[in-house]
């Protein structure tokens, strides 16, 4: 199975501060275990190293460096697919954005959506479970939640 990783699960997974930190990490257990693939497209990365470098959001947040090596290290995992942007996503992506009246805030994990979408990914790892779910296309996995199988 082909598993869609939101910005959220990597997050958890490198974090150990984080609540979900423990859980995230049995859960990519599992899915490695279970010979699954994780999809990441390269704005996750970069949203990735956005939020675990900011001091205002963690006590020891990473340094540019070792976000930059972690960030490269999951790109090049064997066990992940890599998702780009293509004409049937952007379609998407602006359909969405009309069709369900989204503001600002909502742009990157729209765009994601649409990605994961037009790359036939229905199953996505998140924390963020609302941010995907109104578009109704998608099984939510939530390493902290009920969605966690």
């Amino acid at each position: 199975m082909i598993y869609g990783a939101d910005t959220t699960f990597l997050i958890q997974l490198t974090v150990a501060d984080v609540p979900e930190h423990k859980a995230a990490l049995r859960l990519r257990q599992r899915i490695l275990d279970g010979a699954g693939t994780l999809a990441l497209a390269p704005q996750v990365l970069a949203e990735f190293i956005h939020i675990v470098t900011d001091p205002r959001r963690f006590r020891s947040p990473l340094s540019m460096r070792e976000a930059l090596r972690r960030s490269s290290s999951w790109w090049h995992l064997s066990e992940v697919r890599h998702l780009y942007p293509d004409e049937e996503s952007i379609s998407l992506f602006h359909s969405w954005m009309e069709e369900h009246r989204l503001g600002r805030k909502r742009i990157l994990d729209t765009l994601l959506a649409a990605i994961f979408r037009s790359n036939g990914i229905r199953t996505v790892i998140t924390s963020d479970e609302e941010a995907f779910r109104i578009f109704g296309s998608f099984e939510i996995v939530n390493p902290a939640g009920s969605g966690n199988r």
